[in-house]
């Protein structure tokens, strides 16, 4: 890298792997970075916001490579609206993800929401009709190599807060914890939100999965707020199933 994770406005969380917080809804957007490779972790709300978080990928990559891959954690717009502003990427999703977002009537209903929440009209029509699905679908787990030693886990924990939720899991090292970015299936800036796509029923289980695999000492990156521990983590577990009345 010829600038710090610091000097680009993001979180340096460990080796090779930053995140930032969007604007307006405190979106989080997080990349891995390997050897000629690097992986975004969600791609804004807006083409907009895409252009600018594949501006600030190439002042991370020092202009040497560009990010090569695309994981979307769920069928939000604040998550999936800027991904066409990565032409090329392998883009990754849990199964399923992609019939829910091929259909026009997902798209205008995606658009809508959009423009309720506060988007530009124009900015969410154009991200609808551009919208990305993915090619690569995450059934259980899947080992991603970004060279140079860097891999991560990308792993279909869901349903919780939506029918498909995808996690990333990148290994720590001596100096460094584990970093899970959770999507929306964690929040910390606001109560978790269970729209018309959530699955109450199951969301507990999806945390209590998604604590096995980072472990205690991991460091959780939520879809929107600040990086929190295993002890929050375990906390909202507990408030959702209460919310809604599971075990």
């Amino acid at each position: 890298m010829t600038v710090t994770w610091e000097e680009a406005g993001w979180e340096e969380l460990g080796p090779h792997v930053g995140r930032c917080r969007l604007p307006v809804w405190d979106c989080t957007a997080g990349l891995v970075v390997g050897d000629g490779a690097a992986l975004l972790i969600d791609a804004g709300s807006s083409l907009r916001e895409g252009a600018r978080l594949r501006g600030e990928a190439w002042t991370l990559l020092g202009g040497h490579h560009r990010v090569t891959h695309l994981a979307l954690t769920h069928a939000h717009f604040d998550h999936v609206f800027g991904a066409a502003s990565f032409a090329g990427v392998e883009v990754f999703g849990a199964v399923g993800l992609d019939r829910v977002l091929a259909p026009e009537r997902a798209r205008e209903d995606l658009r809508a929401d959009a423009v309720r929440s506060g988007l530009d009209a124009q900015e969410a029509a154009e991200a609808a009709d551009l919208l990305v699905t993915p090619r690569h679908h995450v059934s259980g787990e899947w080992t991603l190599d970004l060279g140079g030693g860097t891999q991560v886990l990308l792993a279909n924990v869901g349903p919780g807060h939506t029918a498909h939720d995808l996690v990333v899991l990148v290994p720590g090292s001596p100096s460094f914890p584990e970093v899970v970015f959770c999507g929306d299936l964690v929040e910390q800036s606001g109560e978790p939100q269970a729209g018309p796509d959530a699955v109450p029923s199951h969301w507990p289980a999806a945390l209590d999965r998604l604590l096995e695999l980072g472990g205690e000492d991991a460091v959780y990156v939520p879809g929107h707020g600040a990086v929190v521990d295993a002890a929050f983590v375990r906390a909202q577990r507990d408030e959702l199933a209460a919310r809604f009345g599971v075990s």
